[in-house]
């Protein structure tokens, strides 16, 4: 399931909420149980997978790199 994040208009405070896309259920503030929430827009994370080892010694992921 996706994770989405709101803001609280009523005070600000930001929540992660996992919900399915096709059945978003009703989400309130965690700090003020307010229900007038804003859907953030948040940028998508690439990369970042455990075992990944192309930021710490340069190689390729797959192990074969067609630029070297």
């Amino acid at each position: 399931m996706p994770i989405f994040e709101y803001k609280c208009k009523k005070c600000g405070h930001i929540t992660e909420f996992l919900e399915k896309h096709s059945d978003p259920r009703k989400h309130v503030c965690e700090k003020c149980k307010s229900p007038d929430l804003q859907k953030l827009l948040s940028t998508f994370a690439a990369g970042h997978s455990s075992g990944s080892t192309s930021q710490s010694n340069g190689s390729c992921p797959t192990g074969t790199c067609p630029l070297s």
